[in-house]
């Protein structure tokens, strides 16, 4: 079984300043909310014995990783196929204002891109693929966490949680 834990909330206290610009954002590190928050979900009885912790590589993720592994005894595994949304499937750099706007967009589509069209940003399809292939690989696992981002989770199970949250999940069939 999968546990997908939403990271905490980032510390945005830096954005704007020294290198946290355009896709630095991904190396803030966990507000002490966000650091409460996994604490927090470090005592949900699902999580208890687990495996093994997979996380995203962006900060923010690892952070609240390495706070479940120390409460929790398991070891961390750091997937890069477990990152974020992007705004480009192709990485290419995107304007803080082209990342927004193609977020906007893809909620707007519903993740998907409009039929006979094709845009620059990560469909749900996309991100479930790349997820489903990283967590197929801990299959013979008994409970495995999974630390990642609300975009992420959102694709793969269908819902929203808060950050911090804790969802389970079980792999669908081949």
């Amino acid at each position: 079984m999968f546990y997908f834990v939403r990271h905490g909330i980032a510390d945005d206290a830096e954005m704007g300043s020294k290198f946290y610009r355009g896709i630095d954002m991904f190396l803030c590190k966990l507000s002490d909310e966000g650091v409460a928050q996994i604490e927090n979900a470090a005592k949900d009885e699902r999580l208890q014995g687990a495996d093994i912790i997979l996380c995203s590589p962006y900060t923010r993720a690892v952070h609240s990783a390495a706070i479940l592994s120390k409460a929790l005894g398991a070891p961390i595994a750091i997937e890069t196929d477990l990152h974020e949304w992007s705004a480009d499937k192709n990485f290419a750099p995107k304007s803080d204002v082209e990342s927004i706007n193609a977020l906007k967009e893809f909620f707007a589509c519903r993740g998907e891109y409009p039929r006979g069209e094709e845009r620059d940003w990560e469909t749900v399809s996309d991100i479930r693929s790349r997820v489903t292939a990283v967590l197929r690989k801990y299959g013979s696992y008994r409970r495995v966490i999974v630390v990642g981002h609300g975009i992420v989770i959102l694709a793969l199970t269908g819902e929203e949680i808060p950050n911090g949250g804790v969802i389970g999940y079980e792999l669908p069939e081949e």
